[in-house]
């Protein structure tokens, strides 16, 4: 039964997802990126250093996604500014890992909720919910040997 509502839940986020603007994808990644990294931050004092591993790699790669969202062409400053903010988040997460330092999540967390309330700005004024440093969505099936679940 367990598995039924597991594949259940699954199809549901596959078609939200696919389903989403460009703007409500953002703002997942987001979501999805705070939820690792507070995971990983309640980890570390009970010292389970695997699930703190999992989850700040899983918050990089979906940094590393949020970099490669960015249209670099038409997106000017604001994409350059993001793509550096992003670079910078990436090393601090590697940083956090090796030194499995919860002040540097934190530190990671609060940049990564004042772009999403950024974001959610944008989305809401935007009928189309997408920011002109923003690709638009290219694909709904990831790339080959990429492989990482919102969900957790």
């Amino acid at each position: 039964m367990a598995a039924l509502k597991k594949n259940q839940y699954d199809a549901y986020k596959d078609t939200e997802i696919t389903t989403a603007n460009q703007g409500k994808l953002i703002i997942m990644l987001y979501d999805g990126a705070l939820r690792f990294l507070k995971i990983a931050n309640e980890n570390m004092s009970p010292r389970t250093y695997d699930v703190v591993n999992t989850n700040i790699i899983k918050a990089q790669d979906i940094v590393t996604e949020l970099m490669l969202a960015l249209n670099m062409d038409e997106g000017g400053e604001v994409a350059e500014n993001l793509f550096n903010l992003y670079a910078y988040m990436k090393k601090r997460l590697l940083e956090a890992n090796i030194a499995k330092d919860t002040a540097v999540v934190d530190e990671v967390l609060g940049i990564l909720n004042q772009l999403k309330g950024a974001w959610s700005e944008v989305a809401a004024g935007d009928g189309k919910g997408a920011a002109p440093a923003a690709k638009p969505a290219q694909s709904s099936t990831p790339r080959e040997g990429m492989s990482f679940s919102i969900s957790g």
